[in-house]
């Protein structure tokens, strides 16, 4: 692992804060780097309003958008609210059709199926809402590069309204509003709604007609805030308040779909790593394993006892998921191995009968392994399909750009992308992938990277610090959860290994400057057990957090990596 500390904000900033907060000078520092310089600033970062939120016909194509709907609300035109099959599709298109059903009889959804239409808007949810005199499609969480099928839907006499957060391509479609604050000629100040989250934008901008705020829409928000964790957008600015207030949703009033999933875990307060690790999983396994409609179902649901039912079917979903992404992910390290391909800058496997469904789970499990950009194909009807993964710091799409004389399709993010190709043209296209990532990639990006906040002594972490500290939550990226270093630890005697397979490290610390103990805990850091033996000095990486054991609750060190 590299350990990479933030750069040092400047000390007159930390001052400053320091003595407006009337707080710690770690925390200001930590502040500081965020971006919070100010009393002001502070305030709205601890205190997250739902007045903050932006006007949401700052949007280019709000206007459009919403005058549209409200002349199929009036005309009685059928809408059918379409969408991706995955958490941020799903959650979008329960937003959007259990917001409008209360203004109007006749909304209808469709979820594309993943394995017969694929990603985005389809020619086969056209022709469906062309047959069922659909007049007008709200199309969420895909949509912005559906050139030609929003061309065709027009031909039909079929009008689009499209949500959508991707990158657009160098042409907008030619549709009724495209709502996308990606778009260059868009001027909404921030930019990283998640397709919920731009969903949640309209529904805001419909209520305002009616003298309504933000403030009656909160009961959406637990859906929003699913999103917003699942698709591991930046949680700053809006996102922020929106993962906040639906956090809030989810622990006091969630919707009944939520709470039944809830009901299968033994969880009391739920953070926003809960519900990507939680509810997230089990709401894709529907789209994954049997088809993203079931997990509408469930998430539009008002009957708590049908909900129960349904969050059981999704919960075997999900089961049937693990145990398909393990034995895809143990099989494809084999390939990796036989093909004697460790070495390489990147990762491209396939086997044609892999689950669609999961590898990129699949792909993200082996980036974790190998730590490079991560590409699993599989056969999808005579084409293969790929999710495509990165490691922290490379752009995956702009590499996929490199390469789409080979490609088929593809979209997505830096991060996380989706592509089709020709299987007569995989070989050469993997060759081209190889070339392109280990050309423009950071030879340090393909090391794992830590990234430290501040060096601290243990005497820093009191229970007040650790009060601040927890009200930084919701974290997620440009907030992630802060991470100390520690020099001169050593271990009291206690140190072993712990867990069924003995792989998790527990240990706990002492530090000559310090008259505090801590308990620490090191997932899958077993093998470190030497470096701490025999009251060895060593240095840790580390976060903190709460242990509740028998109803006492303190405080511990989650550790992230040690050395000597």
């Amino acid at each position: 692992m590299r350990w990479t500390f933030k750069p040092k904000p400047q000390a007159d900033k930390v001052e400053a804060l320091q003595k407006a907060l009337q707080i710690d000078t770690v925390l200001a520092a930590l502040l500081v780097q965020r971006g919070i310089e100010n009393y002001e600033e502070a305030k709205k970062f601890f205190r997250p309003s739902l007045d903050d939120l932006h006007d949401p016909f700052l949007m280019k194509d709000m206007d459009s958008a919403v005058n549209r709907i409200e002349q199929a609300i009036a005309n009685n035109e059928q809408i059918l609210v379409y969408g991706d099959y995955d958490v941020d599709g799903t959650t979008s298109v329960a937003l959007m059709s259990s917001y409008l059903k209360t203004k109007h009889p006749l909304v209808y959804t469709y979820i594309p199926d993943r394995y017969d239409e694929g990603y985005g808007v389809s020619y086969k949810g056209i022709d469906f809402a062309s047959d069922n005199d659909f007049s007008l499609i709200i199309a969420l969480d895909c949509g912005v590069k559906a050139i030609e099928k929003v061309a065709y839907a027009k031909t039909l006499g079929v009008d689009f309204v499209i949500c959508d957060h991707h990158r657009p391509g160098d042409e907008i479609p030619d549709a009724i509003a495209v709502l996308d604050p990606k778009r260059e000629d868009c001027d909404y100040p921030y930019k990283e709604l998640c397709g919920c989250g731009v969903g949640f934008k309209l529904i805001q901008a419909l209520a305002s007609r009616e003298g309504k705020t933000a403030h009656d829409l909160t009961a959406y928000l637990d859906l929003v805030a699913t999103a917003v964790g699942a698709d591991i957008v930046p949680i700053d600015g809006e996102n922020r308040v929106l993962a906040y207030f639906g956090l809030r949703v989810i622990n006091a009033n969630p919707r009944p779909g939520i709470e039944a999933i809830l009901n299968q875990v033994d969880k009391s307060e739920l953070t926003i790593t809960d519900v990507v690790f939680i509810v997230a999983p089990r709401i894709n396994a529907a789209g994954r394993m049997k088809h993203g409609s079931y997990a509408v179902t469930l998430l539009t649901e008002q009957d708590s006892e049908m909900a129960e039912k349904y969050a059981a079917e999704i919960n075997d979903y999900n089961l049937d998921r693990r145990d398909a992404d393990k034995r895809i992910t143990e099989e494809a390290l084999q390939q990796i191995k036989d093909d004697k391909e460790e070495h390489r800058s990147t990762t491209v496997v396939y086997r044609e009968d892999w689950h669609k469904g999961v590898i990129g789970i699949v792909a993200s499990r082996l980036t974790e392994t190998y730590y490079r950009p991560t590409l699993v194909f599989t056969k999808s009807e005579n084409k293969l399909a790929a999710s495509a993964r990165s490691v922290k710091g490379f752009d995956v799409y702009n590499a996929l750009e490199a390469c789409k004389a080979y490609i088929e399709q593809f979209g997505g993010h830096k991060y996380a992308a989706g592509l089709t190709l020709k299987e007569e043209n995989f070989e050469a296209f993997k060759q081209a992938f190889e070339e392109e990532v280990a050309k423009t990639i950071d030879p340090r990006l393909l090391v794992p990277e830590i990234n430290i906040d501040a060096q601290i002594d243990l005497n820093n972490i009191t229970p007040k610090f650790y009060r601040i500290l927890k009200q930084f939550a919701p974290y997620g990226p440009s907030n992630m959860t802060p991470v100390f270093m520690s020099n001169d630890l050593k271990d009291t005697g206690y140190g072993k290994c712990v867990g069924a397979d003995k792989t998790h490290l527990r240990i706990t610390v002492k530090q000559s400057k310090s008259s505090q103990n801590f308990v620490c805990i090191g997932f899958n850091m077993g093998d470190k057990l030497d470096l701490i033996l025999h009251e060895k000095p060593f240095k840790a990486v580390y976060s903190i957090d709460e242990n509740e054991w028998q109803g006492n609750v303190s405080l511990q060190l989650k550790l992230r990596d040690i050395q000597d």
